[in-house]
């Protein structure tokens, strides 16, 4: 029978004092499967940056909160990550957040959850990276800059930071059920010793 081996590293905790560890993989998974595009979701544009100087082989996109997440017209990108992120030869990719926008606005003006979120939540049960890097492949494809029938790395966290990395096959929105989780590279998760030793304190 036809297989693959491949390794998924579990970290104890999620957040940013993963991110060095979660590039250098997503660098050396990218580089043994031959996948030459590596999406980073990135706030501030602090991971985005060590992303594109990390892998300067790689084609970085790096992904951002939309312009008013936090608040109207603010772009939480800094200019000097985006000068920096740009200067390392990686693009950037502001758009609507595939698993929000209107749908969100509804949820906030009216009380309600509607699909875009209720997709989101099912996500986060393997983790905010999951939900993250998934999100980010369906806006990549919308805005054309990968391929759907090309294979990218992505990169998100929990929070700041990257703790997430997985191989994945991009889809655009409106087919998102044709979307392929191919293989998990890291992730956070509370089945790991250390969380089960915590718990059973």
């Amino acid at each position: 029978m036809d297989e693959l081996l491949a390794q998924t590293v579990y970290f104890a905790r999620s957040g940013k004092e993963n991110t060095a560890r979660t590039l250098n993989l997503a660098y050396v998974r990218s580089r043994e499967l031959g996948i030459e595009t590596v999406l980073v979701a990135s706030t501030s544009g602090e991971t985005g940056l060590l992303a594109a100087q990390r892998m300067p082989d790689r084609e970085v996109i790096v992904v951002t909160h939309s312009t008013g997440f936090r608040g109207p017209d603010l772009q939480e990108l800094t200019p000097e990550n985006r000068v920096a992120i740009e200067a390392a030869g990686a693009r950037l990719l502001t758009c609507q957040h595939a698993l929000g926008g209107v749908n969100r606005a509804v949820r906030k003006k009216l009380d309600t959850y509607q699909l875009d979120e209720i997709v989101a939540f099912t996500l986060r049960l393997f983790g905010q990276g999951i939900k993250v890097v998934v999100e980010i492949a369906l806006m990549a494809a919308d805005a054309g800059l990968v391929r759907t029938d090309t294979p990218v790395m992505a990169v998100a966290g929990t929070g700041r930071g990257a703790d997430t990395a997985a191989v994945l096959r991009p889809t655009n929105a409106q087919t998102f059920f044709d979307l392929g989780i191919l293989e998990l590279v890291c992730l956070p998760s509370p089945a790991h010793p250390a969380w089960v030793e915590k718990t059973n304190r």
